[in-house]
């Protein structure tokens, strides 16, 4: 059943991180550079976050699409990945955040796979914040290998069984999804779990996202009135922010 806090914090928030490469470009730097800006500013959100209260957060690090960039881009992506889960793993840990790395880790190597792992073990007992990064990872792609378990396994393919087959299966679905750098789109993410997602597009640029445009974002999901399919009327004159746990 619905319920309604006017002044409630989104339980789970997921962002499309837009604008590095705009970014180092308006600066005539390369692209890279504006991608190392870009996890500073995923490391003040994850602060943020941590703060006012947020229990999960859901990042577009690396779509499966972005294997067609330029092949140097594409390699500084890897390599900056890499250099930041030795760098800031040990901080995530020491401020109780768990990590996980959704996508398909079939194209990655063994060495890179097994630093994903890792990186998700340390910080397994952590329960402050989940932060999914979502690293070669595309909406299509998760329905289909959802699909592929359950037939696998000779189950029927229900919606509730493809949720719970889902590579977000361990969180409720988003309750706000924001995508920065002016775009108005979700290109290919979370398409299932965005169903009632609240939307918020920012003309930010990812690297410039700060706390006061995070603090924008969840006073415009404040106002949002979440019918879930009802009518206003059904979930009476305090409906707004009513919120809903994922099955």
């Amino acid at each position: 059943m619905a319920t309604s806090n006017a002044n409630a914090v989104p339980h789970h928030i997921a962002i499309v991180m837009d604008g590095n490469g705009r970014w180092a470009t308006r600066r005539f730097l390369p692209r890279i550079a504006g991608h190392r800006q870009g996890v500073g500013a995923l490391n003040r959100c994850v602060q943020a976050c941590i703060a006012r209260g947020v229990a999960v957060l859901t990042v577009f690090a690396f779509s499966s699409e972005n294997w067609n960039r330029p092949a140097e881009e594409v390699s500084g992506l890897l390599e900056l990945l890499g250099l930041s889960l030795a760098r800031e793993v040990p901080s995530l840990k020491a401020n109780g955040v768990q990590l996980h790395f959704v996508g398909d880790r079939q194209r990655l190597s063994e060495k890179f796979k097994a630093g994903l792992a890792q990186a998700e073990a340390a910080t397994a007992g952590n329960e402050r914040l989940i932060l999914n990064v979502c690293f070669n990872y595309g909406g299509r792609w998760d329905v289909a290998q959802a699909a592929r378990k359950l037939s696998a396994e000779g189950l029927e393919i229900t919606e509730l069984a493809l949720d719970r087959a889902m590579a977000l299966a361990h969180v409720p679905d988003p309750d706000l999804l924001i995508r920065t750098g002016g775009e108005m789109r979700i290109s290919n993410f979370l398409l299932w779990q965005a169903a009632y997602s609240e939307l918020h597009f920012s003309d930010k640029l990812w690297p410039d996202f700060d706390d006061a445009a995070l603090d924008a974002a969840i006073e415009v999901f404040r106002t949002r009135e979440r019918r879930f399919g009802q009518t206003s009327a059904q979930l009476g004159s305090d409906g707004k922010n009513s919120t809903q746990k994922a099955a």
